[in-house]
């Protein structure tokens, strides 16, 4: 069923229960709501304990709706009030982009724009009816940046080179229309987030990205939506890479002040260091305030071999990222 952000501590309980059972599941997919702000769940990972121990998050899936997101991109929100399909676009870490035979080339150039000016990391796949191989959609570990810095060395773009994607993605959906919206889960469209975490190192794989309409409303806004004016999103990614070693002091002082300081407005941050005195991996994964570091001896990912280069790479996706501060302090954690 759908499980709001609202109702983590069920969300704990009925995984905790799940994990004590005698038979053992493969995965554990998660749907959310297509209102849901998909920082709770993930974060669910992060916080308890035992679920740390057992499960870790795959990937976050969003499916968005080609004929209609922008209706919801532009939205405009009261102040201090969640805009949910661009929470859910910058949280995605793969982007199934459906309803493409309903759209134009030139639509979709757009829209993919627009995408990427929020979160260039994440891969975009052209769907129709959210038809999918499965292959790029289950234990893609797109999550987990260090498995993927290992397929793809460029995955965090080097200074001055402009991001480059990848393509996979994933749809499932029932449909139900409402008003201008399908909501789904294999056939759905829009922003509305599923899950999915492995047992027994399960892994969550959500799944985001589902528009829900809003009937006339919106039918009504979609004739005022003019298209190649300039979009002033607050929501970017940033990343950098650097050779070198970082202190663990001055890394841990720096991102404990970012995150609580500005945690609210980081949707996600992950890296991969390398730390002064140690030839292990650093691992680091945020969502908003809430950050967990693991290392290569933990299993996750590999040592820093004698002769490879110990590359760090950093990424944030969020709202009003002050890129040269960021890129200050960052430089600042260098030993």
């Amino acid at each position: 069923g759908c499980i709001c952000c609202t109702v983590r501590g069920d969300l704990i309980r009925i995984l905790t229960k799940l994990i004590r059972r005698k038979k053992k599941f493969d995965a554990v997919f998660i749907e959310t709501t297509g209102l849901a702000d998909p920082a709770p769940v993930a974060q669910t990972f992060f916080a308890d304990e035992f679920l740390k121990q057992h499960m870790e998050i795959d990937s976050i899936l969003t499916l968005v709706d080609a004929k209609h997101v922008e209706l919801h991109l532009d939205e405009q929100k009261e102040e201090g009030v969640v805009n949910e399909a661009i929470q859910q676009v910058a949280f995605a870490d793969r982007i199934l982009l459906n309803k493409c035979d309903l759209v134009t080339d030139e639509d979709k150039t757009r829209i993919k724009k627009r995408i990427r000016a929020m979160n260039q990391y994440c891969d975009i796949i052209e769907t129709e009816q959210s038809a999918v191989d499965l292959d790029k959609v289950l234990q893609i570990k797109r999550f987990d940046l260090a498995r993927m810095m290992e397929m793809d060395e460029d995955f965090v773009p080097k200074q001055d080179e402009e991001p480059h994607g990848h393509g996979h993605g994933h749809g499932h959906g029932h449909g139900h229309g409402d008003g201008e919206h399908e909501h789904g889960h294999g056939h759905g469209d829009g922003d509305h987030d599923h899950g999915h975490c492995d047992s027994d190192h399960d892994h969550g794989h959500g799944d985001e990205g589902h528009e829900h309409g809003h009937g006339q409303e919106h039918a009504e806004k979609k004739h005022k939506v003019k298209h190649g004016h300039k979009h002033d999103d607050l929501v970017s990614s940033v990343g950098f890479t650097k050779e070198g070693n970082v202190s663990m002091q001055f890394l841990n002082d720096w991102l404990s002040n970012l995150l609580q300081e500005k945690g609210m407005d980081i949707y996600r941050s992950k890296g991969v260091l390398a730390v002064e005195g140690s030839d292990n991996k650093y691992v680091f994964q945020g969502v908003h305030m809430t950050m967990n570091m693991s290392t290569s001896a933990e299993g996750i990912g590999r040592d820093w071999q004698p002769d490879e280069p110990r590359i760090n790479r950093i990424v944030f996706i969020g709202k009003s990222l002050d890129r040269e501060q960021l890129k200050k302090d960052f430089e600042n954690c260098f030993v």
